[in-house]
């Protein structure tokens, strides 16, 4: 059966890269600790016996062949890039628990009908250029040359980017799997919440994923000297922008489902003495019902206006990214379900607030995802945790699930 101590030595193995003084890691994407990361990988894979290969956007993928290499695929598997301030299990544990199961299959000689792949997509997390699942959108064939132009702080394209990790834009769409390649698409991951906590469980069933939509609002006052100009003379447009983000947070707070974020802010000239004259903030809003996000939105939207009218600030709205919710398949929730009663786990339904590279996936093939339980839902942060003993069980879930869909001769 699969070795758990095995997968926890490779994901703290894997947590040294980019491992940061301060705490946590930091693996952005096409930065050279990525690339260590994907080259630690790429020798588990090869330990593992699988064939490996990178595709034109960097993704990693370790192959073991089925009985009938000419079916469509079993793809396993999550990313290893991390946000600035990362933890060791978010990405990571799908990957490295993908590559632990084909390991073992290998070493107890066990065949199946279809091929089964292990993939580590590139930026998932999107931290470097506020574009996430760069990698599964060029699987998907969704990765537009548009979208290559997406900066990150210091200007840096994607495309500027790619060409400096020795990859060629150009051929991106090389990426893209063609309709009727994958059979399906299954991922570990850490919950990133306290469900499974709360409810004792060391395993759960995703039942879909939430969608996001991604915006970039920008306010536009007027700077002005902090000392000399009145209060009820200003346009200060970090005062509205202060205001709107109070909108975003009762909106969302108001459906019970729905989560609403303000993850980056800037105010210019930023002096201290100055009345910031243009601000910009994110919002980040999810829910699993696409109707009822939308109709957050749509309020954000307007009260946000009715806010800035009254300020006397511009206000102007960028679309980043939209993703509907994508559900899990049926079938694979029934059959990781059946996995969990093999292990002795009760099997238990959630939903995935976050976002994951599936999403993309989706429009390939069937997708399901299986959830580790997470210490006290903490993640995107070096407190990130979750036990050698859960990780190992989530993997022989991921085992059994995988020999399901794969078809074990």
């Amino acid at each position: 059966m699969v070795d758990g101590g095995r997968l926890w030595k490779r994901l703290s193995e894997l947590a040294e890269i980019g491992k940061r003084e301060e705490g946590g890691v930091a693996r952005l994407s096409f930065t050279p600790q990525e690339r260590a990361a994907k080259d630690l990988a790429a020798s588990y894979m090869r330990e593992a016996g699988l064939a490996v290969r990178e595709d034109a956007v960097g993704n990693l993928f370790g192959r073991r062949e089925g009985r009938d290499p000419g079916s469509p695929a079993v793809l396993v598997g999550s990313h290893i890039d991390s946000v600035l301030n990362g933890g060791d299990f978010d990405g990571p544990l799908g990957v490295l628990g993908g590559i632990e199961v084909l390991q073992t299959m290998d070493e107890e000689g066990v065949r199946t009908e279809r091929p089964v792949e292990v993939v580590a997509f590139t930026d998932e997390e999107g931290a470097r250029f506020s574009l996430g699942m760069i990698g599964s959108r060029a699987l998907a064939g969704t990765l537009s040359r548009e979208d290559l132009r997406f900066e990150d702080r210091d200007g840096v394209s994607i495309e500027r980017a790619m060409r400096d990790a020795g990859l060629d834009p150009g051929k991106v769409g090389g990426a893209a799997r063609p309709a009727g390649s994958l059979a399906a698409y299954i991922e570990l991951h850490i919950e990133q919440g306290r469900v499974l906590e709360n409810e004792n469980l060391p395993v759960g069933v995703v039942t879909g994923i939430a969608g996001p939509v991604w915006l970039r609002l920008s306010f536009t006052g007027e700077a002005g000297h902090a000392g000399t100009t009145p209060m009820g003379a200003r346009r200060d447009a970090l005062a509205a922008a202060a205001e709107v983000a109070g909108v975003i947070e009762e909106e969302a707070s108001g459906t019970g489902s729905t989560v609403g974020t303000v993850g980056q802010i800037e105010a210019r000239p930023g002096g201290i003495n100055i009345i910031p004259g243009r601000v910009e903030l994110s919002l980040d809003l999810r829910d699993i019902d696409e109707a009822v996000r939308d109709r957050i939105e749509g309020r954000i939207r307007a009260r946000a206006g009715e806010v800035c009218e009254r300020r006397g600030v511009e206000l102007e709205f960028e679309e980043i990214q939209r993703l509907p919710p994508a559900p899990c398949s049926e079938e694979i929730r029934t059959t990781i379900a059946a996995a969990c009663e093999e292990e002795g786990i009760r099997p238990y339904s959630l939903p995935s607030g976050a976002g994951h590279d599936g999403m993309h996936v989706a429009g390939l093939c069937p997708v399901g995802m299986i959830f580790v339980r997470s210490k006290g839902g903490v993640s995107h942060n070096p407190k990130e945790w979750s036990s050698p003993e859960d990780c190992e069980a989530g993997c022989k879930v991921l085992y059994w699930t995988v020999l399901d869909l794969a078809g074990r001769s």
